[in-house]
């Protein structure tokens, strides 16, 4: 599986569940956890977890096992791990906190424009 169209799958299913402020980090050189992080965030605890489920569910379809999936009762940050990828879904409120951007403010920022509705 090209790591890219695996980004690419987490992004759109992110999206498809209206999951705000995406953001994808390059982390390749940077992290030796994973080639890229997806950061989103949701509004309730319902929407952040149909969120995880989605990035889950697609992955799926694509035959990629979720090695780690971690946080999902409490809804406040979800952790799916796909190997090269991890996706970070947090609860809006949790999201500013952590600021996980910030912290990784060296990683260079991918386009996902055209993968996103508009």
């Amino acid at each position: 599986m090209d790591e890219r169209t695996l980004l690419w799958t987490a992004v759109k299913a992110a999206d498809a569940k209206r999951a705000e402020n995406i953001v994808a980090l390059n982390m390749k050189g940077i992290s030796l956890v994973a080639d890229y992080f997806v950061i989103c965030h949701g509004n309730s605890d319902k929407q952040v977890q149909a969120i995880a489920n989605e990035i889950k569910d697609k992955s799926g379809e694509l035959g990629i096992t979720v090695k780690r999936f971690e946080g999902f009762n409490e809804a406040k940050w979800i952790l799916v791990d796909l190997g090269d990828i991890i996706v970070h879904v947090f609860h809006r409120d949790e999201r500013t906190y952590y600021n996980l951007e910030r912290l990784w403010g060296d990683a260079p920022v991918e386009n996902i424009e055209s993968v996103i509705s508009q």
